[in-house]
């Protein structure tokens, strides 16, 4: 009768402490099971934590912008969508910034460029929205007099969504990103974009060339006004005047 009480008492002790295996003498596997078992006593005490978190991770998550791009009612079309863009820099936005992690008195590899910039529609009578995303500077081309960039950026549209791009962005010619997706009515999209520095880094035109989403809204399309370094959006269009502004555009 001791010996049961004390087995019992011993029982009780390895439950609350891990007991060194010398302390245990198991005379069945039913014996060395508890010991096995609170290698992670939180685990142990709390069976249904692992089985929560398994079904927690197999759950997907789907968000779905309020203009539906698989709306049956605008099906993709087939052709090669262009969109022309501003990019003006307004100096009101503390853009671009420039980081440098080289710390070197010139531009070198690695140092960094935040860059938000205003956009307006390709006849500069409408304002969209904004550009936000980062330059990775890759090479510096003094006999160029300009830099290579990795860019990696968005272009926002206010209810529309947004489109993404990444790849070469130079500052002395004009190169071509590619459209890597978007949101909303652009979800799926993929395609290129022509970048074409008019003045860097004040003001900047692109032409997207878009495949996989259905046809573009009227407001966002238009006769673009041909890029020079007098170009300048509307007084309307700056000012965001009702009529010269997007719907909630992004700023």
């Amino acid at each position: 009768m001791a010996a049961s009480s004390s087995s019992a008492t011993l029982r009780a002790i390895s439950f609350f402490f891990k007991l060194p295996p010398t302390t245990i003498t198991a005379t069945s596997p039913s014996q060395k099971l508890p010991s096995f078992k609170l290698s992670n006593p939180f685990f142990s005490q709390n069976p249904r934590l692992t089985t929560t978190t398994t079904a927690s991770v197999a759950r997907s998550f789907t968000c779905k912008s309020q203009s539906n791009p698989s709306d049956p009612s605008r099906p993709i079309s087939a052709k090669v969508q262009e969109l022309c863009v501003y990019e003006m820099n307004e100096r009101d936005r503390g853009s671009p910034a420039c980081l440098r992690l080289s710390q070197k008195t010139v531009n070198s590899l690695g140092d960094l460029v935040p860059l938000t910039n205003k956009i307006y529609s390709g006849d500069l009578k409408k304002r969209l929205g904004i550009t936000a995303g980062l330059c990775v500077l890759i090479k510096n081309e003094p006999e160029k007099k300009g830099d290579r960039y990795e860019a990696i950026f968005s272009f926002y549209f206010g209810d529309y969504g947004h489109i993404a791009v990444q790849g070469a962005y130079l500052t002395y010619e004009d190169t071509y990103l590619a459209v890597t997706g978007g949101s909303g009515i652009f979800e799926g999209v993929y395609g290129q974009v022509k970048l074409h520095q008019i003045v860097f880094p004040v003001k900047l035109f692109y032409t997207f060339y878009l495949k996989g989403i259905p046809e573009l809204p009227v407001e966002l399309l238009c006769a673009p006004v041909p890029p020079s370094p007098e170009v300048a959006p509307s007084p309307a269009a700056q000012a965001c005047e009702p009529g010269s502004a997007i719907s909630n555009f992004t700023d």
